[in-house]
C-alpha cells in the first residue's frame, strides 16, 4: 500500500484513545479502515496484528506494576486460543467468494460494535452491579469460576477473529462480573495480556488467507506507538466520562449501519 498520512494520523489518534481511556483498539481501528476503503477482510487480519504489537508494550507496563493475573489470563486463552483457530480453519473452510464473505464480516463487526458501545456506555453500571453480587455462588466456587472464564474465553476468541473487536472493552466488562473483587486495573492489565496471543493468533491466522496489508500494518504502528505514549501519559487528566460516552455513541452509530444501512 502507498504511504498515506491519514493512516499514520489514524493510528496516532487510536493510539491516543486507547493510551487515554483503555478504550478503542479494533472497535475504532476497524470502522476508520473500513471508512479508508479497505476491503473487510484484510481490515480485520490487519488490525488483529495491529492490536497485537500495540498492547505487547501494554504487556511490559502492567508486568512492572504487577497488575496482571496469569491465571486468570491462562484460563482465558485456554478458551479463546482453540475458539480462534476453529474460527480460521471455518473461514478458511467456507466455499465461497470473497465479497460473500466481506459481507458476513461487515454483519458479525456492525454487531460487535453494537455490544462493545452498550460495554462501554454502561461500564460504571455493570462494575457496581457485580460489586454488589460479589458474594454469590459462582463467585466463590473457583471450579465454577474457572468454566465460566474458559467460557468467556472461548466467546471472545470466535468474535474477535471474526471481527477484530471485543478483546478490549467486551472482554473487560465480562471479567467485572466474574471477579468483582479484583482491582480494576488488574482486571484491565489481565485483559491485555489476554489480549496479545489472541490476537496473534488470530492476526497469522488471518494473514496465511492473504488478510494482512504489511504497508498498511507499518502506517498504523508509526502512528499507533506514540499515540499510546502520549496518551498514557495525560491518562486521567481529561474527563473520562466524556470521553466513553462520544467513543460509545460513535460506536453504536457505526454498528447500526453496518447492520441495518450495509
Amino acid at each position: 500500500m502507498d504511504f498515506q498520512i491519514g493512516l499514520v494520523i489514524a493510528g496516532l489518534t487510536v493510539g491516543f484513545i486507547v493510551g487515554l481511556t483503555g478504550v478503542g483498539g479494533g472497535s475504532l481501528m476497524t470502522p476508520i479502515l473500513l471508512w479508508f476503503g479497505i476491503p473487510p477482510t484484510t481490515a480485520v487480519g490487519t488490525d488483529l496484528l495491529y492490536a497485537a504489537f500495540t498492547k505487547m508494550g501494554g504487556v511490559y507496563v502492567h508486568h512492572k506494576k504487577k497488575n496482571i493475573n496469569w491465571k486468570i489470563t491462562g484460563w482465558l486463552s485456554l478458551g479463546s486460543v482453540p475458539a480462534a483457530l476453529v474460527t480460521l480453519w471455518i473461514l478458511h473452510s467456507i466455499k465461497t467468494d470473497v465479497s460473500a464473505l466481506n459481507a458476513v464480516i461487515k454483519c458479525s463487526l456492525g454487531w460487535a460494535l453494537l455490544m462493545t458501545s452498550i460495554a462501554v456506555l454502561f461500564k460504571k453500571k455493570l462494575l457496581n452491579f457485580s460489586q454488589k453480587h460479589s458474594g454469590d455462588k459462582f463467585h466463590s466456587e473457583s471450579k465454577t469460576q474457572n468454566v465460566l472464564t474458559v467460557a468467556i474465553g472461548v466467546l471472545l476468541g470466535a468474535t474477535v477473529t471474526l471481527t477484530s473487536i471485543g478483546a478490549g472493552a467486551l472482554g473487560t466488562v465480562t471479567l467485572f462480573f466474574l471477579y468483582p473483587i479484583l482491582a480494576t486495573p488488574k482486571l484491565v492489565g489481565t485483559e491485555i495480556a489476554h489480549a496479545v496471543p489472541l490476537t496473534l493468533v488470530a492476526g497469522l491466522g488471518h494473514a496465511t488467507m492473504g488478510n494482512l496489508d504489511l504497508g498498511l500494518l507499518g502506517q498504523l504502528l508509526i502512528g499507533s506507538l506514540p499515540g499510546i505514549f502520549i496518551g498514557s501519559m495525560l491518562s486521567g487528566k481529561v474527563p473520562d466520562i466524556l470521553l466513553r460516552n462520544a467513543i460509545a455513541g460513535m460506536l453504536f452509530f457505526v454498528g447500526y449501519k453496518l447492520v441495518f444501512m450495509a
